[in-house]
């Protein structure tokens, strides 16, 4: 029965002759090929959009990355300017007990992974969620022990509005003392081409898959976003 919506709280019953409905395995044949239909547009539509299988989650409109300055760690002014090289950048903290030593170890090794022509177009940026205990000295320290990289110290409140640009978040956590106490924040890892546009990022539990990451870091050298 269909409800007649010309006149509310009435049912119009069919014709004799044109309420024969078709067989109910034809009607569900035909509910999953348009299910397929569906799924197969989507497949393709990202196909087209990106052609390659990345590893790490896709920026679908590839967006401008911001640029940011700061004191480095050789104690020198710091600018970042996204385009010009391929970038890991990834927001994090000398003092961090986990996270930020298994970032930094893992880009090493895919560093390590690329020729002296493609390490030559790669850097990792560490930016310090922790500006008041990360000085320039313990930076490059940290760098160091990792393999090497550029960092840099971002004062309040320019440091907030980088990582908003970048949609990260980070706070204090179990403070215990002015420099006692640790930071909570965003463990993702952006990858950056030489157009200067974000293209993928990484959660740091994926960048143990050292060949994958490399996979989406060649690609991307090799295919700038116009």
């Amino acid at each position: 029965m269909s409800r007649d919506l010309s006149r509310p709280g009435t049912l119009s019953s069919a014709e004799p002759g044109q309420g024969a409905g078709r067989p109910w395995y034809v009607s569900a044949l035909l509910a999953l090929l348009a299910v397929a239909l569906v799924l197969g547009g989507a497949w393709l539509f990202a196909r087209v959009r990106s052609p390659f299988p990345f590893y790490g989650t896709a920026y679908p409109q590839t967006p401008a990355a911001a640029s940011f300055s700061g004191t480095g760690a050789d104690g020198q002014p710091y600018t970042f300017s996204p385009a010009g090289k391929t970038s890991a950048v990834f927001f994090g903290f000398t003092h961090c007990p986990n996270i930020c030593p298994v970032t930094l170890g893992f880009l090493n090794q895919v560093r390590e992974k690329l020729t002296p022509e493609e390490r030559a177009d790669f850097r990792v940026v560490l930016v310090s969620v922790d500006p008041q205990r990360d000085t320039p000295e313990l930076l490059n320290e940290y760098l160091d022990y990792f393999g090497g990289g550029e960092a840099v110290n971002i004062p309040e409140p320019k440091l907030s509005e980088v990582a908003k640009a970048y949609g990260v978040g980070y706070r204090r956590s179990a403070v215990k003392s002015p420099q006692e106490y640790q930071v909570d924040h965003t463990t993702a890892t952006y990858l950056i081409d030489s157009s200067g546009k974000l293209r993928v990022l990484w959660d740091y539990t994926q960048l143990g898959q050292v060949d994958r990451v490399l996979a989406d870091v060649r690609y991307v050298m090799r295919n700038p976003a116009k």
